[in-house]
Formats: structure tokens, sequence, C-alpha cells
């Protein structure tokens, strides 16, 4: 497992003291078709084909999953599974190990940034998920996410913004990249 610096009790749960700082998180939008299409665009160009979805519990994270879904499958390539998880709770472990057991070439992930970092944060710390081949929806293009997730937690973590371009972490860094006019 990865050597990450945890509270001192071991749990990578991120507390009320972590939280203080952050502000308050936006809740998930419905996601746009440039930005869906920009998911799919970052997947094929990697040629990945089987697939782990995981999404928050709210509305908008659960379509966007559901879009993808029925978008992957429609150009030929595989869902393994769909995972959810709620915003809070009292451990991630059950989540994680659903994310990473069936050993996807990649994860897509539609979520709020809370429950995702608490979740990113249990997959770093008991699994062997990989950042750099998980692509995200807009919701997870906030600065504070990697904050708040801690040291390369999120390193090479990809994304889509809504008008079709796309994001990535590097370190603490969220970079984004307008959508071209080609693109």
């Amino acid at each position: 497992m990865r050597n990450l610096a945890w509270r001192s009790n071991g749990s990578p749960l991120i507390d009320a003291a972590e939280l203080a700082w952050i502000g308050e998180l936006p809740d998930p939008v419905p996601h746009t078709a440039a930005e869906l299409s920009a998911v799919l665009g970052l997947l094929t160009s990697s040629r990945f084909e089987a697939i782990t979805v995981g999404h928050s519990r709210d509305d908008a994270s659960r379509a966007a999953a559901e879009a993808f879904a029925a978008a992957w499958r429609a150009v030929g390539g595989t869902v393994l599974a769909t995972v959810d998880w709620p915003e809070v709770a009292a451990s991630w472990l059950r989540p994680a190990k659903r994310m990473t057991a069936e050993l996807p070439d990649a994860w897509v992930v539609a979520a709020a940034p809370l429950g995702f970092a608490q979740l990113a944060r249990r997959l770093r710390h008991s699994t062997e998920w990989e950042p750099s081949r998980t692509i995200a929806f807009a919701a997870l293009q906030d600065s504070r996410l990697p904050a708040l997730t801690g040291g390369e937690v999120l390193d090479g973590l990809r994304g889509a913004t809504a008008d079709g371009g796309t994001w990535e972490i590097r370190g603490r860094w969220v970079s984004t990249t307008a959508e071209t006019a080609s693109g």
C-alpha cells in the first residue's frame, strides 16, 4: 500500500477541522452534452475498454453516470460495475473495494467533491486505484479538491469541463485546457 500521511489514528477520513478551512463545496449540476463527449474522448484517446463507473447519490451525478454508461456501451466499451456512495459515511472501505474489484482499465467518476475526496483518500490508502486512469465529470474540477485530499492522492486525475474542455490535477494544481474549435 502507499505511504500516505493520515491523521494520527491512521484514518483517511476527513475531519471537521480539515473541512472548516475548505468552505462550502458546490453540489454537482447536470452534465452537458459537450462534457459527456469530452469524457468519452479522454477515454477513447487512451484506448481504455473496460470501465468501472462511480457516482455520488445526488440526481446530477447519477444522471451523468447513467448517460456515460449508455454512451460507453454504444461505442463498444464495457462497463464492469457501477458503484455509488453517500456524501457522508462512517467508512469508505466498501465502496473503495467495489470500485477496484473488477480490475478495470479505467474509472469514470461523476460525484460531489466532498464524497469523492473521502473515497479517493480511501482508494489510495487501501487499494491499487490509480488516479491517472480515472476520468471525472466537471463537478470535480474544483481547486480545493487536491488540497482536501492531501499530498499526491489525486495526481493525474483528468476530467471534462462543462463546455467540452479538459482539466487535470498535478500535485495540488488543477490545470484547464479550453475546448477548441476543432475539438
